[in-house]
């Protein structure tokens, strides 16, 4: 059975269209420090589908579409030194984090704001209006289909 997921990520960091751009239009989707988001990478497998949702930013909202390309392996930025994203608790016997590679699928023609979103009572129960600090978290079937038929663009 597909899953569904939204990936925030800040779009002056890395956007829909760095995701596009990407070799191979796919990119690890590493970082995440936070141990339910990190669950939930480790619950995604290949050919589920995700929103990305760019945060942190004048419009924030459903940029674009993507696959999961590769299902969850140790997030190699945890155990590399060099990188803003290394955990001192993490060692190559012993990481901690988890990530997944995506594959870029659509760009929106137009953001799905936040605010349409959370005006919509057909997507009261959706994960991100209840628990919207998570980076990463599962969207319920009927959302997913919802948004797809309503809003995409």
């Amino acid at each position: 059975m597909m899953g569904y997921w939204l990936l925030k990520t800040e779009p002056n960091t890395f956007s829909i269209e760095d995701l596009k751009n990407s070799p191979s239009r796919t990119s690890m989707w590493e970082g995440v420090r936070n141990y339910q988001a990190r669950n939930f990478i480790r619950e995604m497998r290949v050919d589920d589908e995700a929103f990305i949702y760019h945060s942190s930013c004048k419009v924030p909202g459903i940029a674009g579409l993507a696959k999961v390309s590769r299902a969850a392996y140790p997030d190699p930025t945890a155990v590399d030194p060099d990188s803003s994203y290394f955990d001192l608790k993490s060692d190559p016997d012993n990481n901690r984090w988890s990530c997944v590679d995506v594959t870029w699928t659509e760009t929106l023609a137009g953001i799905i704001s936040l605010g349409v979103l959370k005006s919509d009572p057909a997507l009261a129960d959706l994960t991100l209006l209840k628990h919207s600090r998570l980076s990463v978290m599962p969207v319920a079937d009927v959302h997913w289909q919802h948004i797809m038929d309503v809003y995409r663009l």
